[in-house]
């Protein structure tokens, strides 16, 4: 089976290319719009555009994929309000030109979703919730959705939540870091206690899509960690397990942060029908932790 993987240089698409490497049945191709941020160990790298149609098309003929994962993305949710025209193009301009690439060469399509095309009003959620989205970041992710389930292509949907993890070249932070790299140099951070999610570890989020992949499956599903947990929880348990200094971690609500996006108050994941559809279990936040220690050292 031919994968290819959009986005590989990101923090899932790092994940999922080391894992279809670990997979003897699967021929990677990982593209990204920089050249390779880590040697492709089995497979091969191509430099891929997706908002470019032409070379979309280019690379698909070239490859001829089995199945596509889409983990690109604009996931500043407060640069997506503000810069509208980027945010559409890179998450649904893009979208569109998978989705038609797809079609004329009969390849699956497994695409990254989010927690944010919801309001917020209650959670956890399963897969039959009705979207609102809150912010643009979260009206282009959806619209993207709606790209996807309108096409006559086989594709998969799968809808994460404050994934975490380490890359390999930590241009981006995510809340673990952001927390455990704070408290080690002193700093007394706010935390807000007033949202909820169910915050994912990277290699998880790859696992479900390598799942998904594979299965060829059809249909939406909830791909998250399985703790409810507020920012504040999650800072607390990072301070805990790490050996940091948790009275540095002040709670905090979301009514004292001035962002340029609104965030749902309330997300979080219900992971049932991925659990008995495609064998996905993702680990403990605990454990999760436990792994981001291990890559660390």
């Amino acid at each position: 089976m031919k994968i290819l993987v959009t986005g590989s240089n990101g923090l899932l698409g790092q994940k999922l290319t080391d894992l279809l490497a670990t997979d003897p049945s699967v021929t990677l191709i990982a593209t990204a719009r920089s050249k390779s941020v880590l040697p492709i160990a089995k497979g091969e790298f191509h430099a891929l555009d997706i908002t470019d149609a032409e070379a979309v098309e280019r690379i698909f003929t070239q490859t001829k994929p089995d199945v596509v994962i889409n983990t690109a993305a604009m996931t500043q949710v407060d640069q997506c309000e503000t810069d509208r025209e980027a945010c559409w193009k890179a998450n649904v301009t893009s979208v569109e030109n998978l989705v038609k690439a797809c079609a004329i060469h009969h390849a699956h399509l497994v695409h990254v979703s989010t927690d944010f095309i919801f309001d917020g009003t209650r959670g956890p959620l399963d897969e039959l919730e009705k979207p609102n989205p809150v912010n643009y970041y979260g009206e282009s992710k959806l619209a993207a959705e709606e790209v996807v389930k309108k096409s006559s292509i086989g594709w998969s949907i799968l809808r994460t939540v404050l994934v975490f993890g380490i890359t390999r070249d930590m241009s981006r932070s995510n809340i673990v870091l952001w927390v455990k790299n704070s408290l080690e140099q002193g700093k007394t951070i706010q935390v807000v206690n007033d949202q909820w999610r169910t915050p994912t570890l990277a290699e998880d989020l790859a696992m479900g899509c390598y799942l998904a992949a594979k299965k060829k499956a059809t249909g939406i599903y909830n791909i998250s960690g399985k703790d409810f947990l507020t920012p504040y929880d999650i800072a607390i348990a990072t301070a805990d397990f790490f050996k940091l200094n948790k009275a540095l971690i002040n709670p905090t609500d979301s009514t004292k942060f001035t962002q340029p996006a609104k965030r749902p108050p309330k997300t979080g994941f219900i992971i049932d029908k991925a659990r008995t559809d495609l064998g996905y279990e993702p680990r403990s936040f605990t454990e999760g932790l436990a792994i981001l220690e291990s890559q660390l050292a």
